[in-house]
This record gives structure tokens, C-alpha cells and sequence, in this order.
């Protein structure tokens, strides 16, 4: 029984190091990928040994360091500083920064994420229009708080060498942050006083 437990830790650890490395390398971002992805080019077919999204992120955070330490330090400070410059443009929604931008895991394939509040998407697309900001529109699914499925519109447009989504949420969802796709539990939201923050980390 030992046995059998140090060889499933063993395998999900490999399995979770090539997954790391095909998103690295790749720029996937999609967890799903990179699990078939990997354990197809290992050659595993035990799920057991399939490791879950957050001990993938750590192993990416683990290999970022490892290989990529200064380019992924600065690209990252990089996304970091056009998000802080986005949020106070959008300050009038309230903008909050999720996904691996925030977390510490993106690169040059991630996006900006940002969470915005308004009553209507309209408020967003006449923001951008007397702006003059060209953008595409697309929706993105969600778990909500209470555990419902939400597709929810997104504005995507390019900032510089960067790209940034705006997710629109109604005002009241500023309240309870969706579930997150890595862990299933709430998301980890930021505004700019806290991006403001790590940007100063990185600076020291």
C-alpha cells in the first residue's frame, strides 16, 4: 500500500513538471491541455496520478523560476504595470486584476484579466467608443459563488505589447468573486492599491 502511494506521488509530481514545461514552452493555459498533453507524451494512463490544477501552478511557478528567473521577472513586472495603468483608466468600474497576472504565473503568451462592474455592458462599449479604443467582443463561462454557471460578456483589447480582457459583472457581484478554476474556491481579487503593492515588491 506504501508502495502504491509513493509511485502515485512519484508519477503526479513527473506529470505535473511536464505540464509546467508544456505551458512554459507552449503557452498553454488551459489545465486540461497540458494534463492530456503530458500524460500522453508520458505515456501514463493511471488517473490517479493526474495531479490537480493547483499543484500545476506550483510546479510552474517552480519551473518559471528555475529556467526563465529574470526574463519572466520582468515580463511579469511588465503586465503587472500596464494592469495598474488599465485599472486607474477604468477606475470609474471599479477594475480588479485575477487570473496569472495577479497569482505570478504569467508570461509573454498570458493576458490581462481584469473584473469590472457595470449596470449594463453598455456602459463598457460607449466607455471604449468615445475613448476610441477598438476592441472585440466574446464571452467567458464562469462558477459563481453559489456554485450557478454564468456566461459573461468580455471586451478584449490591446494595450501596447499587451492584451487585456474586461469580464462585466453586475455591481452586486463586487461582493463574492467567482470560483476559481484552479482551486474551486473563491477567486483572488486585487485592486490597484494591492497591485500597486507588488509592483513595489518587485522593485525591491
Amino acid at each position: 500500500m506504501a508502495h502504491r502511494h509513493r509511485e502515485v506521488y512519484r508519477l503526479k509530481t513527473q506529470l505535473a513538471q511536464e505540464c509546467a514545461r508544456i505551458m512554459a514552452a507552449e503557452g498553454i493555459r488551459d489545465f486540461r491541455t497540458a494534463k492530456r498533453k503530458a500524460a500522453l507524451r508520458l505515456g501514463l494512463t493511471d488517473k490517479a496520478a493526474l495531479p490537480d490544477n493547483a499543484e500545476i501552478e506550483q510546479a510552474l511557478l517552480d519551473y518559471q523560476r528555475l529556467f526563465y528567473a529574470d526574463r519572466q521577472a520582468a515580463c511579469l513586472r511588465s503586465l503587472r504595470e500596464t494592469a495598474l495603468e488599465a485599472m486607474r483608466f477604468f477606475a470609474l468600474f471599479r477594475p480588479k486584476l485575477v487570473g496569472s497576472v495577479l497569482s505570478g504565473t504569467a508570461d509573454t503568451h498570458t493576458d490581462i484579466q481584469l473584473h469590472v462592474f457595470a449596470d449594463t455592458p453598455k456602459d463598457i462599449w460607449m466607455f471604449l467608443t468615445e475613448h476610441r479604443i477598438p476592441f472585440a467582443t466574446t464571452e467567458r463561462r464562469l462558477k459563481l459563488g453559489n456554485g450557478d454557471t454564468a456566461c459573461l460578456p468580455v471586451f478584449r483589447f490591446d494595450a501596447g505589447e499587451h492584451s487585456i480582457d474586461l469580464t462585466i459583472f453586475a455591481p452586486l457581484a463586487e461582493r463574492e468573486a467567482p470560483r476559481s478554476p484552479i482551486d474551486g474556491r473563491p477567486m483572488r481579487r486585487a485592486g490597484p492599491a494591492e497591485v500597486q503593492a507588488l509592483l513595489t515588491e518587485d522593485y525591491t
